[in-house]
């Protein structure tokens, strides 16, 4: 199971948290939550098979090269100004 990554960032005066985790083999989701005020504003739930190629020896490595895409895109989203 991969860390996972937190971020404060401000948009036009509003502070967000983004909070991106991998929830391991048992229960195998990439999920970021993004938080205003402590409230959870919009979760995103992506299964392990979406990332991972069928096959690959490299399980870990493409779990958390997917982990730091998903919270790279969150991020980059909020500061154009789209979600939540």
């Amino acid at each position: 199971m991969q860390k996972g990554f937190n971020s404060d960032i401000n948009v036009r005066g509003q502070k967000y948290h983004v909070q991106t985790e991998d929830w391991g083999a048992q229960n195998p989701f990439l999920v970021s939550r993004i938080f205003c005020n402590g409230a959870v504003m919009k979760t995103i739930k992506i299964p392990h098979d979406q990332v991972l190629k069928v096959g690959s020896s490299h399980r870990e490595e493409a779990i958390k090269l997917a982990l730091h895409r998903q919270h790279s895109t969150i991020i980059d989203t909020l500061m154009a100004g789209g979600m939540p």
